[in-house]
This record gives C-alpha cells, structure tokens and sequence, in this order.
C-alpha cells in the first residue's frame, strides 16, 4: 500500500487505538476538568495532572524498547521503518553524539495538548498500530539527519533548533522525515486553468493527482470565459465557471485520500468577472442543488479598481474574458483592469455587463457572514509589493502564498506545447516566544532556511510537471512565525497596542533580513540564482530602499527592552546586504509566508500564527474521542487580562498587527476576521445610533482599511453566532503547517 496517505491513517488508527482503552485512562477526565471552576479559578494543575497521565498511562506502556540506540536502527532499517540512504549518509558515531545532545536538552511537552497531538499525528508507529516507534527526540533527530543532507554540522544545528521549539517544519515535511513509506514534504499547490477545453481538463486531472497525494489546491478559473459567452462563433454556448467548480468539488470528493479525509480546494475568481454573482451564489445555503459547491472554498482575486469604484459608489463594468484575451493577446487574469479599465470600457470590441459596485461587496459581506467565505486576495497590493519579474495571479486554500505564475498551453493530447509554471508551498514557521529568548537570531534564521531549501531541492511533482517546473526555477521556501499572542500576553503587552504593533514590525524585520542574508549565501555557495532574478527588484537594489533610507530598529523602551541582546541590523549593514545581493544574489525566489498554525502550534505549546486567541481555555472536539482542552500558553493569574478574546477585540486591530508583519513578508499571511453576530458595546463606534448586530457594513469597511493598511489577503471571516457556534471554522488542514 502506497504511504501518502500515512498520516491521515496514523491519526485516524491512534484515535481507534485510545478509543479501545478509554476505560482504563485517567487524562481525559483530568483534561477535561480544566473547563470546571474551582472557587472560581481555571483549575490549569489538572492538565499538567492530564499531561503526566498520558505519558504513563498511553505512552510508556504502548511505546516499543530497545536495549540500544544501535538495536532501534537496526530494528527500524530491516523492518523498512526508515531509509537506509540516511543512515549510510553519517557514521554511527554521530547519530550518537547528536542524540546524546538532544537528550541533554531535557524536553518536555508543557501540556496535554500537545503531547496528545503528537503522539496522535506525528510519531512513527508499528504497522499494526499498536506500539509508538519514536519520541519527540526521535522525530527531531529524523527531521535533523534528513534535512542536513550528511552535513553533521548542520543537522547539530537544525536539532538544536527544533528540540528548543524555535523552529517547527510544516506538517509534511515534520512528519515524513526519514520514513521508508513516505508522503510528500509540501502539502499545497497552486495551479490555473486557461480559457480552452484542454485546459480545463488537463486542470481537473492535476487536482485528482494532487488531491490523492494529500495536498491543498488552489485553482484560478478567472481566465475561463463567462455563462452565455461564445464557442466557435456559436452564442450562448459557454457554461461559464459554475460548471467547473462542480467538477472540481466531484474531484476532490473522489480522490479522497483512501476515505480517510476528503480532498480540500479553493477556486478563485476575479471580482471582474460575468460570473462573479454566480460563483458567489453557488455557497449560498438556499443554492439549487444543481449548481451548490459544498466543500469547495472561494476566493475573489480584487483589484484596486473595485475600491475605488465602491468609494465613488459608481456602477462598474464586468468584462468578457474571451473577448478580452482577444483583444490583448494574454489571459484575462494577466490583464491589469486597474490601469486598463477605462480603455477596456471604452473598446467596443470588448463584450461588458454593468453593476453597481456596491451591490457586488454587498454580496460578498452577506456570503462572508453566511460561510466565512470568500478569502481576498488585493491583488494590486500584491503585485505592487512583488519584487519578482511576472505577475500574482492568485493565491492558495490558506491564502498566504504569492508567488509569480505563467500560463501552461495544452495540446488535444494533453501534452504542454508551453510549459508554464505553478507553485508549491514549502512552509515552516519559527516559535516568537522561543527565538526571543536567543541571542543567535540570525545563525537560528540560516539553519530554517537551510532545511526549508533541502525540501524545495528535494521536491519533485511530476505528476503536475507546470508545478514541477515552476518549483525547479523558483527554489521557494515560506518562513513564518507563530505564538504573537502568547508572546505579547507573557510580556504585558495588549493585542494591538502600539509597542504590540512596533513589536511585530521588528521582529518581521529580522527576518527578512536574515532570510535575505541566508539566501545569499546559499547562492554563492551553489553558484545559482533563482530564475529571472535578473529581472527583479533584487538584482537592481530597488527592494533595499524602503530599508537604506529608513530605520527600522525599535523606537519605544518598551521595544527596545524586549529586544535586548538581540542583533538589530543597522542601515549601514542593509546597505552591505544590498551589495552583497547585487553582487552574487538569491538563491530563493521567495523566503517568507505567515501560515495558519494548526497543530504545530499544539505541540509548540504556542498560540496559532499572528492571531489572537478565540478562548482562554480552548475547546477542541477530537472525533470518536471527545472534548479535549487546552489553556493559552503562559496562561496565569498574572496574564489573564492579557488574553483577551478575538472576538472581543476590534479587527482593526488585528489588522494593524498583520500589516506590520506585512511589509516585511514579501509573500502573504492568512489573517482571519472573528465576528459576532451581536457585537460588544464600543469596538465598532464607526456609525452612531447602530444596532447590536453585526452588518455588512461593518465587514465592508473591514475589508476597505485593510486594503489601506496594505493587506494582501483576507482568510476566513469567522463568526461567533448566538447559539455559541461558528460560522467559517472549515479549517485548512492540507495548508495549515
């Protein structure tokens, strides 16, 4: 049996294998009464009681032993557990020393969360499941001697980084380290469809590929052209995207993964588009059957055109895609409608429908309260921001990846007579709290660049070859962070003030800084650069400015005092970098992306990404198992106030936070909205006399300051509704890291 589909059976056979034992099992009870008051205090001594319950109760006695580190080799090589290429790749000697090191570090989890989502999900396990094959150190040693590549100076160093949770690699990549029967190391790819039938299919077939691999995918449909447009002179003969988007969901729901998970997708639509209406009615709840997607995710690609359309209140215009490629000779997605829109009004040769402006955001708030969906991608802002040579098009099932893309031309035999080039997500993410506490900030950034590049160097998806191809010449990688807010919280600072705000800007500086440095030196090292960088902002020192001119160093105490100790790099040492870049320059074409945390965030005991936590004390329905609980990180008497709720705070807020990160990123973050459906006294006073409901006003707005602000993309837009229930909580587990 093929093992792409490894880790969706391990989580599944691990909860089948603790169901069996329930009644023999102390921590979930002791978890769960985390959520009972004890004079009026979060009772937080029970799930440290929980957690020492779990790892005698479940670990220690399903945990297989060996005599010797060299009997547990051993054991793992002949029963084909692990590859025998990266043992051979370092005398045994050192697998010796580095788990001697990783030994000394004394790691423990720091809560029952995370241990459980751990052993649920990630350590390696016999074939019949009943017995754990590794630890947190095995695992972290596997993802070492894998990732360093026979370099024991670098597999010393990336240990080091792991087992202190400064660095977690994204969930494939963490999980399939060193296995024999392995899956991917990336999880999430990006593709498009051009206005032609080879192309649609050929567009379908990559989704099944990728679905049954176990990635996230994300599709532009912008290119297709609309309902009524026509075939071969024919009118009225197109179907338009509705059509499509059925036959993706079909996709998605068929290569489901051996039925353990069903396959996950966003298509994404310019807000130009004739079928713009109906993209966004086939998620309605009350959409006929025949044209409703259920699992599907939308995205609207928005261009800056629609802002300032909505800001005059004017009608706008939807324009043909098929008459547009006629006229300007490339895809409509690659037109930019901003600068062309009143030449592409004026020219009759183009077919047009008009709206009023205002009505389309109106549909997409009412849709966005609805199902949490569509993301935004502010494409303009992208682009704008863009140092590569090419066009952002789109963007992934998480929102967070902007990369270039160019179109693929297919032929009747589904070959590329043009082979163009799509993405895949390489991700990993660093831990704020831990990597504050190190003065080696920029050795620890250099050791995750280097991981990450292993994986890109190492990943070959050729069954998509435009995702083959475009992977081969960019060399990507997608650095993050996590655990904001458990920082912010542990140092007394409030979610959105102003030292908050400065806070996340340094250290989103950083970095930048350190990833550009590290990809440097990889490119002198390698002697290669990423394809085009001649043509990019890099190569003629135009990135650099913003950062030769201004300081972006702390200001306030406050942000000075937290970054004591740690290197800020001054103007004159960007200056060297930008020679340095212009001289020999960057092995990656992009370095930075801020996922959403899923589980990583768990067994980091972090809070997930840059977002504010949802509770103080969190509840997670695990299937077949129940309610599990798990308290912010830091959580104390002395930070309680500190933790205040995200939907309790003003999302302007949470914007200011992500555009500060923002200008840094040079790819994307997912920012989520959280919205009630009654809305507390005072934190949106933007319209006197309002009622207590949330409007589509409000999310109007929202979405208009954080176009301002510089945003990239909006995720979900979650709503906390009455019954105490969400609205847009489908989480993006194939993207999430």
């Amino acid at each position: 049996m093929r093992s792409v589909f490894l880790f969706h059976l391990i989580e599944e056979r691990i909860r089948i294998m603790t169901l069996k034992d329930l009644k023999d099992v102390t921590y979930y009870d002791l978890n769960n009464e985390i959520n009972i008051p004890v004079d009026n205090q979060i009772p937080l001594s029970k799930d440290r009681e929980a957690l020492a319950a779990f790892l005698k109760e479940n670990v220690q006695a399903n945990t297989t032993q060996f005599d010797s580190l060299r009997e547990r080799f051993d054991y793992l090589l002949k029963e084909d557990y692990i590859e025998a290429a990266l043992v051979e790749e370092y005398s045994f000697d050192f697998i010796e020393k580095l788990y001697d090191f990783l030994k000394q570090q004394d790691f423990h989890f720091q809560s029952f969360m995370a241990a459980y989502k751990f052993y649920a999900q990630y350590a390696l396990k016999t074939n019949n499941n009943e017995y754990y094959l590794e630890n947190f150190i095995d695992r972290v040693a596997m993802n070492a001697l894998y990732f360093a590549d026979g370099n024991e100076e670098l597999a010393m160093n990336i240990a080091d980084e792991i087992i202190h949770q400064r660095y977690q690699p994204a969930t494939p990549s963490f999980l399939n380290a060193g296995r024999k029967h392995r899956g991917e190391l990336v999880s999430c790819f990006l593709i498009q469809a051009n206005d032609d039938m080879n192309s649609i299919g050929r567009t379908i077939n990559s989704a099944l590929q990728l679905s049954k691999l176990g990635g996230g995918v994300g599709i532009n449909l912008t290119n297709l052209r609309e309902a009524g447009a026509p075939i071969k002179g024919i009118e009225g003969a197109a179907s338009g995207v509705v059509p499509v988007m059925k036959l993706l969901e079909d996709s998605f729901s068929y290569a489901n993964q051996l039925g353990q998970r069903q396959g996950a997708g966003v298509v994404y639509l310019n807000v130009f588009h004739p079928d713009i209406v109906s993209f966004l009615s086939a998620k309605k709840e009350n959409a006929d059957e025949k044209i409703r997607v259920k699992t599907l995710s939308l995205g609207v690609v928005v261009p800056d055109k629609f802002y300032d359309l909505i800001k005059h209140d004017e009608d706008m215009y939807l324009f043909s895609p098929y008459s547009v490629e006629k006229v300007y000779g490339e895809p409509y997605a690659y037109v930019d409608i901003t600068k062309e829109y009143d030449n592409m009004v004026k020219n009759p040769a183009i077919k047009k429908f008009k709206v009023k402006a205002r009505n389309i955001e109106n549909e997409i708030s009412k849709l966005q309260q609805e199902s949490g969906y569509p993301y935004i991608v502010n494409v303009d802002t992208a682009n704008r921001e863009n140092p590569i040579y090419g066009k952002i098009v789109m963007s992934n099932l998480c929102s967070e990846i902007m990369q270039v893309q160019t179109p693929s031309i297919i032929d009747n035999k589904q070959n590329y007579t043009k082979l163009g080039t799509d993405i895949s997500c390489n991700l990993g993410s660093t831990n704020i709290v831990n990597m504050m506490q190190t003065p080696h900030f920029g050795k620890s950034v250099e050791t995750m660049v280097r991981a990450l590049t292993f994986v890109t160097d190492h990943s070959d998806i050729d069954v998509v070859p435009s995702i083959q191809n475009g992977n081969a010449l960019a060399h990507t990688i997608g650095l993050g962070a996590m655990g904001l807010h458990g920082y912010l919280a542990k140092n007394h600072l409030y979610y959105g003030e102003a030292d908050s705000i400065e806070f996340t800007s340094v250290y989103f500086m950083l970095l930048n800084y350190w990833t550009l440095k590290a990809s440097n030196q990889i490119a002198k090292e390698k002697n290669q650069v990423f394809h085009n960088f001649d043509k990019s902002k890099y190569a003629d020192g135009s990135y650099f400015d913003k950062y030769v001119e201004n300081d972006f160093g702390p200001k306030s105490n406050r942000v000075k005092e937290l970054f004591n100790g740690i290197e800020i790099p001054s103007v004159e040492d960007w200056k060297q970098l930008k020679a340095d870049v212009m001289a020999d320059g960057l092995y990656h074409q992009n370095r930075m992306a801020v996922a959403p945390t899923g589980s990583i965030s768990y067994i980091n005991d972090a809070t997930a990404s840059l977002q504010p936590i949802v509770n103080k004390i969190e509840e997670r329905q695990e299937k077949k198992i129940g309610k599990i609980y798990f308290p912010a990180p830091y959580l104390s008497n002395d930070t309680l106030k500190y933790y205040q709720s995200a939907y309790d705070i003003d999302m302007r807020k949470v914007i200011d936070i992500y555009a500060a990160a923002q200008q840094h990123v040079d790819q994307g973050m997912s920012m989520t909205f959280f919205m009630r459906s009654t809305i507390p006294a005072g934190i949106y006073d933007w319209k006197e006399g309002r009622t207590d409901k949330m409007t589509t006003r409000d999310l109007n707005i929202l979405r208009n300051y954080a176009h301002h602000e510089g945003i990239k993309s909006i995720y979900y837009v979650r709503t906390f509704t009455d019954n105490d229930g969400e609205v847009g909580v489908n989480q993006c587990e194939s993207c999430s890291i």
